[in-house]
């Protein structure tokens, strides 16, 4: 049985599923995993995770567009954050998901 109540609208059903449609992407998790923990700029990201920064950046540039992720400028160098405590706690959420099983 599932929960009584309102459906919720149609704006809010796309922005979720482009949010989850976001996420489904394994180096987008990995960026997402590796900012829950601290900030990074591009060049950590990329080393971190053996990507090149041309591909960081494509990725973030996508993570940005749906509000997952948010910079900084320090100088010429951004530095990457994710964008509010829900988009951590989401992720949380999610890896407890999977691990339950």
């Amino acid at each position: 049985m599932g929960r009584s109540g309102p459906a919720h609208d149609e704006r809010t059903v796309h922005a979720l599923a482009e949010t989850f449609q976001a996420l489904s992407d394994p180096t987008r998790v990995r960026i997402i995993a590796a900012l829950s923990r601290q900030e990074l700029c591009v060049n950590e990201l990329a080393e971190l995770l053996g990507l090149t920064g041309s591909a960081v950046s494509h990725q973030l540039r996508l993570l940005r567009a749906q509000r997952l992720v948010r910079y900084r400028r320090d100088g010429k160098v951004a530095y990457y954050a994710l964008d509010d405590d829900h988009i951590g706690n989401l992720f949380a959420e999610g890896v407890r998901h999977v691990r339950a099983r």
